[in-house]
């Protein structure tokens, strides 16, 4: 069947695979704009997000979409929607950092139905469908089983530009007061492929878009991790300020530092 999640999770890694190939060829020869200060976009962002584009809608014309770059937003009449980040982590590969990934989730419903992300330069395909687990070049993930903030090595995100007495830097400072390690990483997709994966055991991010998240949500929640709001809630791609951690206990001592700036 053309509506079945092993069609939809079969066409998401194709398409991931397909952008990442894209970025790969525009290594070293794009040209780089400013969307703001300091947010960086590139030649790679356009030409990854046009080929998982059309791969996607060309197997499922019907089907909504979403991409980061240039508003791209189609509504479609099937009730499914594509969300693509065609370059996450545009800083860092600007300056040749091996930290970047293209990511692909459908949602319906406001909820991700399949994911994808896909890291070029490692090669590593993460992937998940609702019910069915998640893996990474087909190994099951599992989050890790750390409960203390202690013993966690913990990512975090910032927005571009940030100053010191905003709240992104209180949170750091209760945070890493406490916590065995912090990384701020550039690469909201892969922070939540690597909690996953149980590589890193807590992630918050106050400031993220749904195109950065969608995929990786689905794949904490399918890895056994737990998901919410900063505020302990359900999370939604609508609104993704989260906290993601491998156990409830770690998770109630991320939240409770970081209400401490509850903002």
């Amino acid at each position: 069947m053309t509506d079945s999640p092993a069609r939809f999770l079969e066409v998401c890694q194709t398409a991931a695979r397909a952008g990442g190939a894209v970025l790969r060829q525009w290594a070293g020869k794009f040209a780089v704009q400013e969307k703001g200060p300091a947010d960086l976009v590139t030649e790679a962002d356009f030409a990854s997000q046009e080929v998982v584009r059309k791969t996607l809608l060309d197997a499922f014309p019907d089907h909504g979409f979403l991409g980061e770059e240039n508003g791209a937003s189609i509504a479609g009449t099937s009730g499914y929607r594509w969300i693509v980040d065609p370059l996450d982590g545009t800083t860092n590969y600007v300056h040749g950092l091996a930290q970047f990934c293209t990511s692909v989730a459908l949602e319906r419903d406001g909820r991700p139905v399949v994911g994808c992300i896909f890291d070029p330069s490692s090669d590593e395909c993460f992937y998940a469908a609702r019910g069915q687990g998640a893996f990474v070049n087909g190994r099951k993930l599992q989050v890790s089983g750390v409960r203390t903030i202690g013993k966690a090595l913990v990512a975090m995100s910032f927005p571009p530009q940030v100053k010191r007495d905003d709240v992104y830097m209180l949170d750091l400072l209760n945070i890493i007061e406490q916590a065995q390690a912090v990384r701020r990483m550039g690469s909201s997709a892969l922070n939540l492929s690597y909690v996953a994966a149980g590589r890193l055991d807590a992630y918050w991010a106050r400031d993220t878009k749904p195109w950065d998240v969608a995929a990786g949500f689905l794949l904490v929640e399918e890895a056994g991790g737990k998901l919410t709001n900063l505020q302990g809630a359900p999370t939604h791609l609508g609104d993704p300020k989260f906290i993601a951690a491998a156990t409830p206990e770690l998770h109630a001592e991320v939240a409770a530092l970081l209400q401490m700036n509850r903002a």
